[in-house]
């Protein structure tokens, strides 16, 4: 168990925060002096109502009367100007003031973030950089992820003396104006005039100015990732942030998937097939990950880490957990570096499997609106309603984000009902997984999808109880798709056969399967 220790100190006793504070009118700022400054996170002001000081276990007001257009206002003259972003600074601080504007462009709320760069947080990662691979961070917002990448571009440059360039979209890496905050060290600092063009400032970064190490923030679209490869295959060292909070959220995210190799499907051999022990359509990683090395922010003191990023998304797509390297910091800064204890596999089924049922399907929505998911029930008719509590259940429906929440995982503990996963809270997401569990297709009348799942069901019955191939009825290709995530969800092989509009499936017995 290795151990090291750092001292942890700020860059400066207030971060210059009382200049963040010199902005706000004078009795707000006669307010917030009061309160503990050094534990401030944001200050939230919006038009009409009471202004709100936000610290990590409360919310504190800073005055029972409401706020006005002049209050708002007087903030706006005090700051820089405002980019497309509708995000704004003060000149060489970290301090990110956000705007929410009416539909005529006018400022009816402020959120000023306290940003403060912290020395000697990155002894935890430290070592990884220095190996000159390419590292990405994950993790949720508010953990920490730009504060590491802040540290790390100034242990580049000043400690390893390397021609570090940071690629800055939103100055949230080295602060408001001209000149870079002295907490990136002598790195050089590259802006970025819109959000969109945040792709293209990192392609220049490698044509124009020959750095060692780019350093980049919240790698969010295609163009980015692209950019990213196109970086790391140069031999540039490549350090960066994306969203999600662990390696698997990263793999089933169509646009930053690319990151870490990408995902194909992959239709084997029955020869290959039988080897791996797997049905004979899987998912592969598509080519070698742009980031060596993947670290998962469990707070500003614990990561997890992956060293080998194609060797972990092999696993995952295996279906195994990923395991990794779990490192804390402890208060004295010692290091503790211990395995990743990997989680028991759940007990309830994979995404895509469906439901079987009888009588109406409970389903319980874990964070989710209950009243939108309801509308798309009855939108689409389906025998099915929402219940109150996990334990009456069949299944429980929930965002990705949170498929690792405590709360959730000890519910499902003491059910036997199905998790299914959304990406997003949203109509469209519910139904379509709806319309995928239920059996439900555009342009499919409903009783011949549920007459096509029961042919499905009989057939997958009597191949495995009689160990015989069994043929179904010719079915259109739609129904055909339905039939083979049916009989997939039972570990068999179906095969088409025949042309249309006789084409149909041929369910292959567990001997034959396997």
């Amino acid at each position: 168990m290795p151990v090291k220790k750092s001292a942890k100190k700020d860059v400066s006793p207030g971060d210059d925060l009382l200049l963040l504070v010199a902005t706000l009118p004078v009795g707000l700022q006669t307010a917030l002096r009061k309160l503990p400054l050094e534990e401030l996170l944001e200050v939230v002001m919006d038009l009409g109502r009471p202004p709100e000081a936000r610290f990590p276990d409360r919310v504190e007001r800073l005055s029972e009367t409401p706020l006005s257009h002049a209050d708002l206002a007087h903030v706006v003259a005090l700051i820089g100007e405002f980019s497309e972003d509708n995000r704004a600074g003060i000149e060489r601080t970290l301090h990110r003031i956000s705007a929410i504007r009416n539909r005529k462009g006018q400022v009816v709320g402020l959120t000023l973030r306290v940003g403060r760069a912290i020395f000697g947080t990155i002894e935890l990662l430290r070592g990884l950089i220095e190996t000159g691979q390419n590292l990405l961070i994950l993790g949720r917002p508010g953990v920490g992820k730009t504060t590491k990448l802040r540290e790390m571009a100034r242990v580049l440059a000043d400690d390893l003396n390397k021609r570090v360039i940071v690629v800055d979209t939103s100055n949230e890496i080295a602060g408001d104006g001209d000149i870079p905050h002295p907490g990136i060290g002598s790195a050089r600092r590259m802006q970025v005039p819109r959000p969109e063009r945040q792709h293209a400032v990192m392609i220049e970064a490698v044509e124009n100015h020959m750095p060692e190490v780019i350093i980049v923030d919240e790698i969010g679209t295609e163009a980015e990732a692209a950019a990213a490869r196109t970086i790391a295959e140069r031999g540039v060292q490549l350090i960066g942030t994306a969203h999600g909070n662990t390696l698997e959220n990263l793999i089933v995210n169509p646009t930053l998937s690319d990151l870490v190799g990408g995902v194909q499907t992959v239709t084997l051999g029955d020869e290959e097939a039988r080897r791996r022990g797997t049905t004979k359509t899987v998912s592969e990683r598509r080519a070698p990950p742009t980031f060596d090395i993947v670290v998962e922010m469990v707070d500003r003191h614990e990561v997890i880490v992956h060293r080998d990023t194609a060797q972990a998304v092999d696993t995952i797509l295996r279906g195994f957990p990923p395991g990794g390297e779990r490192r804390e910091q402890a208060s004295n800064g010692q290091v503790h570096v211990q395995e990743a204890q990997a989680e028991a596999p759940r007990h309830f089924p994979p995404p895509a499997a469906p439901l079987r049922r009888e009588g109406p399907a409970r389903i319980y929505p874990y964070a989710l609106s209950r009243d939108l998911l309801e509308r798309v029930i009855r939108s689409l008719g389906l025998d099915a309603r929402t219940v109150g509590e996990p334990e009456r259940a069949d299944l429980v429906l929930a965002l990705r984000s949170r498929a690792n929440d405590t709360r959730l995982l000890r519910a499902l503990a003491d059910t036997s009902a199905q998790l299914h996963l959304l990406k997003r809270n949203t109509a469209n997401e519910m139904r379509r997984l709806l319309q995928h569990l239920f059996h439900v297709m555009e342009g499919v009348e409903r009783d011949e999808s549920e007459e096509a799942a029961r042919e499905a069901e009989a057939g997958i019955e009597r191949a495995i109880r009689e160990g015989v191939e069994v043929p179904l009825p010719p079915r259109r290709s739609a129904l055909r798709r339905m039939q083979h995530r049916l009989i997939a969800g039972h570990n068999l092989v179906a095969q088409s056969s025949g042309r249309e509009p006789q084409r149909h499936l041929v369910i292959y017995p567990p001997e034959q399967s396997d």
